[in-house]
C-alpha cells in the first residue's frame, strides 16, 4: 500500500507541450512512472487509463489482472462516477505491460486494487469532468456553475441544452488541468455503493471468455516440461534420440529458470508433446533435499521451538508471569504445506518477432514479469510486452514469473512462438506452496483473568522472495508474525516469537499469506482460555478489547471498531441462543494489516460418524467504503470456500523429497453440495475502502474449530479438521 502521488503540473507541461489536440493528464497510479504518451487528435485523453473518442465511446483500461475478484467491473465503476460517465457506452481494455503503460505499477496483490487507486482513479475521472465542462461553458458562454455532468453529457441548467463528452473532446482537450479537481461526496455516487453486476460474467458463464488457455498465435507449437520429480533434481540423460522420432516432435530442450529444472518437449499438438514427455525417461542427479519429508521437517521445527526466536513484539515480563502462575495452559497448533491449485492450470504464450518479445499469461505481475525478461534475456523492457488474459484463479500462485521464464526460454530455444501447458498433477506438485507452520501457545490465568500469553511460531520464509534475511523489521513487516505480532487483544504480558527453519519446499504467497496459520492458532487458543475461565468466547473477546487503539510502528490496531464488528456478527447469527445436540457455534476474528476488520460464526453439525458439516457462515465486516457490494460478496464467499477447503480438506505431504498429491482427487477441494450458508453483513462507512479479498480467509478454520468444540467438546488443533 502506498501514498497517492500528488499531480506535478510541470511534469503535465512538459508531457505534452507536443501532443497536439491531444490531452495527456498527468494523473499516475501508485508507484507509477512514466505513465502517458501523445494521443491521436481530437481524441480526449484524460490519462493513461481514459480516453473519450469524437463517437461518444469511453475507453477505460483496466490496470489490475482480473481473477475472479471483479476488478474489471470495481475499478471502472470509479473513474465512471466521477467522469458521470454513461455506463453502457464504457469499453474496457486490460493494460499491458509496455507501450502506454511502461513504468506503471500493474502488479494485483494483497486485496489493494481498490484500495490503491481509490485517490488516482477517481482523481483522473474528475479532472475529465471538470475539463468537460470548461469546454461547454466555453463554447455556450456561459458561467461554468450554470453546468453540470449527467450521463456522457454536459447540460446547461438554465437552458436545458446538452452535448456529449465527445463533441466537446476537442476543446476539452486544449484545456489546462485542474490540479485538485473537486471529489463527489459520497452522497453523490452514483454507481460506487451500488450492485453492479460483474461486466465479465456473462461471457464467463456461457464460455466465450477467454483465458489463457484458450489463446493461440500463428505459427504456435505446444509444450509440456518434465520437472525434476524430487528437490533439487538436476537432468542427466534422457532419450532425447527417441522423442524426436515421434512424429510432430519438434525438439527437446533443457528448462533452467523455473522452480525446478526440467526437460521440455516441442511438438505440434499438446497430446503429442504429453505422450512424448511420457517418452524421456529422464534420469536425474539429486542432493540432500531429495529426501525431504514433511516428518522430519516437523521434528525439526519442534526441536526450533525448544530455543529462542526473533522477538517481534514484547509487553510486560511474560516469562515471570508464566513461572509464577498458579494455573497455566499451553497447546500446540499445527498449519500443513497447501497448496494454490487454481483451477487454471499455468499456461503461457512466448513468441519473438526479430527484436521483440511477446508473451501472453494469467499473471499478476505483468510489469516484473517484462522486468525479469529483460535482465534475463536482454530485451530492452520497451520491446517486451506482457498481455493478461482473464486468470482463473491466482491466489498468490501467480505473482511470481516462473511459468513465463520457462516460456520465454523454450522459445528462445526452439525459435518458434510457443505455448506452454502445465497439466493438474503439474501444478500441484511443481508450483509453490503455502510454508508448514507450527504455533506454540501458553497462557498464565488466575484470578478470573488471562496475565500473559506467548505465541511462538516456526515455519518457513517465502523462497520466492530470495533467501531468508536474519533482519528482525523484515519479519515484523512482510512476514510470520502476521496474526501474532498484531494480535489485538489486551493482554497484560504478550510476546510474539518467531523461528525460522529452511525447508526446499518452494513457497510463496497463498491467499491471506501469513495470517491463516497464526489467527487459526490465536483464536482457538483464546477460546480454550475463555473455557478455562469459564467465560463466553464472544464476552471474553470483548473484554480484551475493552481498550484503546494499539499503534504497531504505524500500524493502527482499532479495537473499539472491532467490538462493533464483532457484536454485529454476533446479532446476526443469533450467538447464544439454543443450537441442539452435537451442533454448535464458533467465532473468530481478525484485523487485516490493521485496515480490514472482520468477525466471523461458523454454525457446524457433527454427525454419528463423526463427519463435520459446516452448515452457516456469518460474516461481519467492517472494510471502508463498499465499491460494489456485490463484489464484496462475493469476494467474501470465495474467501470463505477458500479457507473451508483448507480447513476440511487441504493438506500437501512430501515424502523423499516430493509432493505426495498430484490432483483434487487427492488435494480435495469444497464440492457445491458442502457449501454452507453464507451471510455477509457490513459495518456502513465512507472512509476510503480496504481490501477484502484475503481478510475472509483467515476466521474460518478457528471459527469452524471452536464450533466443533462446542458441538463436540473435543479440540481440534491441526489442520485438515478431523475428529
Amino acid at each position: 500500500m502506498t501514498t497517492d502521488p500528488k499531480p506535478n503540473r510541470r511534469e503535465f507541461i512538459r508531457n505534452i507541450s507536443s501532443a497536439g489536440a491531444g490531452l495527456i493528464l498527468a494523473i499516475n497510479l501508485p508507484r507509477s512512472g512514466r505513465a502517458f504518451s501523445a494521443a491521436p487528435a481530437k481524441e480526449f485523453a484524460p490519462s493513461a487509463y481514459l480516453s473519450i473518442s469524437p463517437d461518444n465511446k469511453i475507453t477505460i483500461w483496466v490496470t489490475r489482472s482480473e481473477m475472479g475478484q471483479g476488478v474489471r467491473t470495481a475499478l471502472p465503476m470509479m473513474i465512471a462516477d466521477e467522469l458521470e460517465a454513461d455506463w453502457k457506452t464504457i469499453v474496457l481494455k486490460q493494460a499491458s505491460s509496455g507501450g502506454k503503460f511502461a513504468g506503471i505499477r500493474l502488479r494485483t496483490s494483497g486485496s489493494g486494487s481498490i484500495y490503491g487507486t481509490w485517490t488516482p482513479l477517481r482523481t483522473a475521472g474528475a479532472a475529465a469532468r471538470t475539463m468537460l465542462k470548461r469546454a461547454a461553458a466555453s463554447r455556450w458562454r456561459v458561467p461554468e456553475e450554470r453546468l453540470r455532468a449527467e450521463n456522457g453529457r454536459i447540460v446547461d441548467k438554465e437552458t436545458g441544452m446538452r452535448l456529449t463528452y465527445g463533441e466537446l473532446c476537442e476543446e476539452a482537450a486544449g484545456l489546462p488541468v485542474p490540479e485538485n479537481p473537486k471529489l463527489k461526496s459520497p452522497s453523490e455516487f452514483r454507481y460506487i455503493g451500488k450492485r453492479v453486476l460483474r461486466v465479465d460474467s456473462p461471457d464467463i458463464v456461457t464460455g466465450r471468455a477467454i483465458f489463457g488457455q484458450d489463446l493461440s498465435v500463428p505459427g504456435m507449437k505446444h509444450a509440456v516440461i518434465e520437472h525434476a520429480p524430487r528437490f533439487g533434481g538436476k537432468p542427466l540423460k534422457w532419450n532425447e534420440e527417441q522423442v524426436l522420432a515421434i512424429p510432430g516432435v519438434r525438439t527437446v530442450v533443457p528448462v533452467t529458470l523455473g522452480i525446478k529444472q526440467g526437460i521440455a518437449v516441442v511438438a505440434d499438438t499438446l497430446w503429442t508433446a504429453m505422450k512424448a514427455r511420457d517418452e524421456l525417461k529422464v534420469s536425474w542427479e539429486y542432493g540432500t533435499d531429495a529426501e525431504f519429508s514433511t516428518d522430519a521437517y516437523r521434528t525439526s521445527l519442534q526441536e526450533a521451538l525448544k530455543g529462542t526466536g526473533y522477538r517481534t513484539r514484547e509487553e510486560g515480563d511474560p516469562d515471570t508471569a508464566l513461572r509464577n502462575s498458579r494455573k497455566t495452559l499451553s497447546a500446540v497448533y499445527e498449519y500443513p504445506f497447501q497448496s494454490h491449485s487454481p483451477l487454471e492450470t499455468m499456461n503461457c504464450i512466448a513468441r519473438f518477432d526479430k527484436d521483440l518479445c511477446e508473451v501472453w499469461s494469467g499473471t499478476q505481475t505483468p510489469d516484473v514479469a517484462s522486468i525479469l525478461i529483460s535482465r534475463q534475456f536482454g530485451f530492452p523492457e520497451d520491446k517486451i510486452t506482457v498481455h493478461t488474459p482473464l486468470i482463473g484463479g491466482g491466489f498468490g500462485r501467480r505473482l511470481f514469473a516462473d511459468q513465463i521464464l520457462e516460456t520465454v526460454e523454450i522459445a528462445n530455444s526452439a525459435g518458434v512462438p510457443v505455448k506452454v501447458f502445465w497439466t493438474r498433477a503439474d501444478d500441484t506438485r511443481d508450483g509453490f506452496f503455502q510454508p508448514f507452520s507450527i504455533c506454540e501457545m501458553k497462557a498464565s490465568v488466575e484470578d478470573g483473568s488471562v496475565k500473559a500469553v506467548t505465541h511462538r511460531t516456526a515455519s518457513s520464509d517465502h523462497s520466492m522472495s530470495g533467501p531468508p534475511l536474519k533482519d528482525l523489521k523484515r519479519y515484523i513487516d512482510l512476514l510470520a508474525p502476521w496474526g501474532a505480532y498484531d494480535s489485538p487483544y489486551l493482554i497484560p504480558a504478550y510476546r510474539a516469537e518467531y523461528f525460522h527453519i529452511d525447508a526446499p519446499v518452494p513457497t510463496g504467497p497463498w491467499r491471506a499469506v501469513w495470517y491463516p496459520q497464526n489467527v487459526f492458532a490465536r483464536e482457538c487458543f483464546l477460546d480454550e482460555i475463555a473455557a478455562e475461565l469459564g467465560k463466553d468466547p464472544l464476552e471474553f473477546r470483548m473484554e480484551l478489547l475493552d481498550g484503546p487503539d494499539l499503534d504497531l510502528n504505524g500500524t493502527i490496531i482499532r479495537r473499539k471498531a472491532l467490538r462493533n464488528v464483532l457484536k454485529l456478527a454476533a446479532a446476526k447469527a443469533g450467538w447464544g441462543s439454543p443450537t441442539g445436540a452435537r451442533r454448535g457455534r464458533g467465532i473468530a476474528c481478525n484485523i487485516y494489516r490493521g485496515a480490514s476488520l472482520m468477525a466471523q460464526i461458523a454454525e457446524v453439525s457433527v454427525n454419528g460418524k463423526n463427519e463435520i458439516k459446516v452448515d452457516r457462515i456469518v460474516c461481519a465486516v467492517e472494510c471502508g467504503q463498499v465499491v460494489n457490494p456485490l463484489g464484496l460478496e462475493g469476494q467474501i464467499e470465495s474467501g470463505i470456500v477458500w479457507g473451508l477447503s483448507a480447513a476440511l480438506k487441504g493438506e500437501i505431504t512430501f515424502k523423499n523429497g516430493a509432493a505426495e498429491q498430484s490432483s483434487y482427487g487427492d488435494f480435495d477441494v469444497l464440492r457445491m453440495n458442502e457449501m454452507p450458508v453464507v451471510e455477509v453483513f457490513t459495518v456502513p462507512s465512507t472512509e476510503r475502502p480496504q481490501g477484502i479479498g484475503e481478510p475472509p480467509v483467515v476466521p474460518v478454520a478457528p471459527a469452524v474449530s471452536n464450533a466443533v468444540f462446542a458441538a463436540t467438546g473435543k479440540r481440534l488443533r491441526k489442520l485438515p479438521l478431523r475428529l
